[in-house]
């Protein structure tokens, strides 16, 4: 077992759920804070910010969507999120991380899956910021998670700045669907979902639309390069 002090906030209306998540994480030592809706759970994080929070996507009132944001909105994207989401869809899925979720748990699931997934994200979050990433003319702040090219400043979301930040970091080099989904969502297993080509899209939207001259390209049938 490991002594941790972080404290996980759980929102899910399902209360043998709720309770199941809750007792399984304090046994690892985390501490939880525990809500069976949205309203209460955003209370809570007006004054007091967890070290992560791990949100089912549909609860009556405020959904755990528009907690995200309203959360994203007040502390920025230092903190993780997680949702739960009981359909798997590519469009529930893209949502929860269009919303600012840094991650997704399909339900049914294991305790040990959540666990690896709450492991992985409070990891990340305990890295220094990387240092600003530059590519030709496009810059990225990492405290602001905004991309900067010639005079247009675009916001972006946790998963876009990692996958745009990823781009960066290996440009000209050729990236599988494969490869982005086990180096940015942390997924050692092909999902059966095209979250990974909805993303590309958006930060094409973001950063290559209204240029002539296009930085993210498509490789048919392999994946995608940026060059």
């Amino acid at each position: 077992m490991m002594n941790n002090k972080k404290t996980i906030l759980i929102a899910e209306d399902e209360e043998n759920i709720l309770s199941f998540l809750s007792r399984g994480l304090q046994d690892y030592g985390y501490q939880t804070s525990t809500f069976s809706n949205g309203n209460d759970a955003w209370e809570y994080v007006k004054d007091i910010k967890p070290s992560l929070l791990l949100l089912d996507i549909r609860m009556p009132g405020m959904t755990g969507l528009e907690l995200c944001q309203k959360f994203r909105e007040r502390y920025g994207f230092a903190t993780p999120v997680i949702m739960l989401t009981a359909l798997g869809t590519t469009d529930d899925i893209v949502m929860g991380l269009h919303a600012g979720a840094d991650d997704y748990v399909i339900k049914p699931f294991k305790f040990i899956e959540v666990l690896a997934r709450i492991k992985s994200a409070l990891r990340r979050s305990d890295i220094v910021p990387i240092e600003d990433l530059s590519y030709h003319d496009l810059h990225l702040n990492s405290v602001t998670h905004q991309a900067i090219r010639g005079n247009m400043t675009v916001d972006l979301s946790g998963k876009e700045f990692r996958l745009l930040s990823y781009f960066i970091q290996h440009h000209e080099e050729l990236l599988s669907r494969r490869q982005l989904l086990k180096d940015v969502w942390d997924r050692d297993f092909d999902t059966n979902t095209n979250v990974v080509d909805v993303y590309v899209r958006y930060i094409r939207e973001k950063i290559d639309d209204k240029f002539n001259k296009k930085l993210i390209h498509t490789v048919v049938g392999l994946g995608y390069t940026m060059k």
